[in-house]
Order: C-alpha cells, then sequence, then structure tokens
C-alpha cells in the first residue's frame, strides 16, 4: 500500500510529545516540521533483472537503480507495475544497498526477518551476489500472502517465502551468513506518508516497540553464522528504537557495530559515536522520509556448518512434468510436488532451502512451475514472470493498455483470430503478464484471482 500527504493531514498537529522530544534533540525541529508538512517524494527501484533502460528522472544517489518520479502516477492501472519492472519504495528505505554491497561480496544465505509487503526483499534479490539463497519472512499471515506475492512478480527463483515467528527461525543455528531485521516500530518516519501513524504514537508505544525489537533480535540472533552481519532499520526517529538499542545489542548479544562508508553529497546524519556508527535520513535533509540504519558483526567463533541429515533430502518428481520444458535451463532446478502444485527449486539451493524451511510455514519457494488438473498440467501463473520462463514455450499475443488492463482486472479477452488454441503468454510492451487458456472465440482468464485489480475504473494517464 502507498500513501500521499492529502493537504487536510499537513495541517493535522503532531503529538505534543513527540513534538517536545524532537525540538530538545533537533536544533533544526522547524525545517523538520515544515518537511513532515510537505508533499512527500514519490520514487521507485527498477528491476535489473527485467529492464535495463535508464529512466529520464532524477537518481537516487545511495541507489544504482532507484528514481524519484515528478508526480505519483496511477501504479495500480499500470500494467509494468504488475508484470514486476520497478518496485514502488521509499528512497531512504534503499539504502539497503550500501550495506549489503559493501559487507556481501561472495553467495551468502540471507535472511530478511520482517520482509512485508516486500520492498527490502525484492531489493536484496538483485543485490546478492550470484548463487544466494534469500529466505523472505514475515509473522504475519496476511502480510506474508503479499510479500509472496511481490516477490514472485519480481521474478527470481533463488528465494523462499515463510510464514514463522522470529524464535522459530531462531533455532536454524548458524543458517544464514546475513540477516536482515527492517523492525515493527512506532513509525515516526512516516508521519507524512501515513497520517494515521500519527495518532497511533505515544511514548508508551515507543517503549513497547524498543522493547520489542530486543525481543525480536535475541530470539533470531542464533540463526546468524558467526562472523555473519545484520542489517538493523527501522522508520522512526527517536533514539530508543534506534542508537539505544544498537548499544543495548551491541552489549547484550553480543555484537561489532560496523561502519557503512558514506558520501558527504547524499546529507545523511551519521552517528558520531565512532564506537556505534549509525545513520540517519532526515526528510528536511535528505529527499525521503525518515529511516535509520546500523550494521552488526556478529564474533566469530566455532560454528556448525551446514550438513543434510540423512534421509532429510529434498523429495524429487521421478519424471520431468511438461513444466520442464518452460523453462530456459531445465537441469539447473529439482522438480517436486506438493499435492497437484509442482515447483521448480534452483538445484544449488534445493537441500539448503528445504533443510532451512523444513520446519517453517513455506507460503512459496523457487518457481511456481504448474498444476496436475487430471490429465492436464496447467502452467502456474507466477511462471510467466518468472526471469526463468522460456519465452518461446508458448504462443504470445501483445496487449494493448486497455486490454492488459483487463486482463489484470481478470475479465475475459478476444484474441486475434489466428492465434493458437491452447497456453498463450499474454505480454504488455514485450514483458509477459501471464497466461490465458485460447478456447477459439474468447480466451480464459488464468490471472490470479487474489492480484486481480478490484477497480473497474479505468486509467488512461
Amino acid at each position: 500500500m502507498y500513501y500521499f500527504c492529502p493537504d487536510n493531514c499537513r495541517k493535522m498537529d503532531f503529538p505534543q510529545d513527540f513534538t517536545e522530544h524532537m525540538r530538545r534533540r533537533q536544533e533544526d525541529y522547524p525545517l523538520l516540521e515544515a518537511a513532515l508538512r510537505a508533499e512527500a517524494p514519490v520514487s521507485i527501484r527498477l528491476n535489473p533483472a527485467k529492464t535495463s533502460s535508464p529512466l529520464p528522472h532524477e537518481r537516487v544517489m545511495w541507489c544504482s537503480t532507484g528514481y524519484y518520479l515528478p508526480e505519483r502516477p496511477a501504479f495500480t492501472f499500470d500494467p509494468l507495475f504488475h508484470a514486476g519492472t520497478y518496485y514502488v519504495q521509499e528512497a531512504a528505505s534503499m539504502f539497503l544497498e550500501q550495506a549489503v554491497g559493501q559487507y556481501v561480496t561472495s553467495p551468502a544465505v540471507c535472511l530478511d526477518l520482517c520482509a512485508a509487503p516486500g520492498g527490502k526483499s525484492t531489493h536484496l534479490l538483485s543485490l546478492l551476489p550470484r548463487g544466494s539463497l534469500l529466505v523472505s519472512n514475515d509473522v504475519i499471515r496476511s502480510r506474508a500472502a503479499v510479500l509472496a506475492e511481490n516477490v514472485l512478480k519480481w521474478g527470481s527463483p533463488d528465494v523462499a517465502v515463510t510464514n514463522s515467528d522470529p524464535s522459530e527461525l531462531g533455532r536454524l543455528a548458524h543458517g544464514f551468513d546475513v540477516l536482515v531485521a527492517d523492525l515493527p516500530c512506532s513509525g515516526e518516519g512516516m508521519f507524512r506518508k501515513d497520517p494515521a501513524s500519527r495518532s497511533e504514537w505515544s511514548p508508551a508505544n515507543v517503549a513497547l516497540c524498543a522493547a520489542r525489537q530486543r525481543r525480536i533480535l535475541h530470539d533470531v540472533w542464533p540463526a546468524l553464522k558467526p562472523g555473519g552481519i545484520c542489517i538493523y532499520s527501522t522508520c522512526t526517529f527517536n533514539c530508543e528504537e534506534n542508537e539505544d538499542n544498537i548499544r543495548y545489542l551491541a552489549g547484550h548479544l553480543p555484537a561489532e557495530v560496523v561502519p557503512v562508508s558514506v558520501d558527504e553529497g547524499w546529507h545523511i546524519t551519521c552517528s558520531a559515536d565512532g564506537r556505534y556508527p549509525s545513520y540517519r535520513f532526515f526528510p528536511h535533509r535528505t529527499k525521503g522520509e525518515g529511516f535509520f540504519l546500523a550494521v552488526l558483526r556478529k564474533p566469530d567463533g566455532p560454528y556448525r556448518p551446514f550438513s543434510v541429515k540423512k534421509g532429510n533430502r529434498l523429495p524429487a518428481l521421478r519424471h520431468t512434468p511438461p513444466a520442464g520444458e518452460w523453462l530456459s535451463e531445465a537441469g539447473a532446478y529439482r522438480f517436486t510436488a506438493e499435492g497437484s502444485q509442482v515447483r521448480a527449486i534452483p538445484e544449488i539451493h534445493a537441500e539448503r532451502m528445504w533443510s532451512l524451511t523444513g520446519g517453517l510455514r513455506v507460503v512459496t519457494a523457487g518457481i511456481p512451475a504448474g498444476e496436475w488438473k487430471g490429465k492436464d498440467f496447467l502452467p502456474a501463473p507466477a511462471l510467466a514472470l518468472s526471469t526463468a520462463f522460456r519465452r518461446d514455450a508458448f504462443p504470445t499475443v501483445e496487449l494493448a493498455r486497455k486490454d492488459a488492463i483487463r486482463y489484470l482486472q481478470r475479465e475475459a479477452l478476444t484474441l486475434p483470430p489466428d492465434t493458437p488454441k491452447g497456453y498463450v503468454t499474454v505480454t504488455f510492451q514485450n514483458t509477459p503478464l501471464g497466461f490465458v487458456k485460447h478456447i477459439g472465440l474468447r480466451a480464459n482468464n488464468l490471472y490470479p484471482h487474489e492480484w486481480r485489480i478490484r477497480t473497474k475504473q479505468q486509467h488512461n494517464g
């Protein structure tokens, strides 16, 4: 969900305790308040696996694929948004790229702990070195479903989405090289974009969030390998959830807080405490919302190397399903089934993914390849959005914008009369959107019901 600040929200008062705290802490508080009442900038991040063309817009300086848009379009009615060619993300959050780029230089197993709706997970899938594996998790079931949708649209096969508690993940001792913890917070940094967060704020809620953040990190810390890094972030301004927590965690986990190189021209506020370096984004200094980030490194020491227990290997289908012909490198995947559903798991990750997710609630993993319906094997809708999809596996029909929107609304389509019968890939601007089954006079729309555009209003912009 994406927000903007309407005129009436700019006139709303901020919580008095928040204002008093920030006035004491920020000499330039009037500038911060003015920024929080101004219109929020709009930013997106491109998917380099699906588009390589730069945009004619202002770049986000700390993100190689980030751009500011001059105005907010109707993203709901842009087929390329649904195709996963870009993600709408707050610019300050894209600073994750700097931490990952400086500390993750070889293939890694990464856990995105509180990942919904998917901004950092999709970014990680573009940032992590080739050969890496991402486990993307959210503890709330409904949010995990949204996370899975966004991750599948991004298209990378090197990911599993889970719906588990941090304490369950913490039992995966030494399972991860990298832990990304964008933790639930009081949301002060989103006061401009989400007016409701103002009414929900209180000093008691700040204290509750800070304690919850410490508990979450304590619960999951055993899953981080010795020598591994944890990227800690919030979208809030107060010290209790940020610097105070970093100081506490450094002493109690324990952990070393390590620096991130920052260009002075980015106007990021860096901590003056050399022992606990951290990085803050204030909307009156940087073009974006409030954000805080620090990197903690777990001390080196002995660890339990990954191994697959005997009799606990990922089961593979005895015969390659028809989906084997629909992937660009079928031999690079292991096909497995759960009921009638068939998935393609990258062979290089198969055993590790199986071992790491064996005790977790898995929402999706690898590539949903297809489903058996009697003797027929139907291609999974997400297959068309995967970067591993072989584009010539099915006939293709390019859709005009109005027909692409109708497809995304899950309405029936009429295809050109020379279209072959059977499964057809529909595209917009040569980018796959999904499948239809052409039966002659009409085409059955196979777009997932839960992904459809629910409003019938069309937008011509």
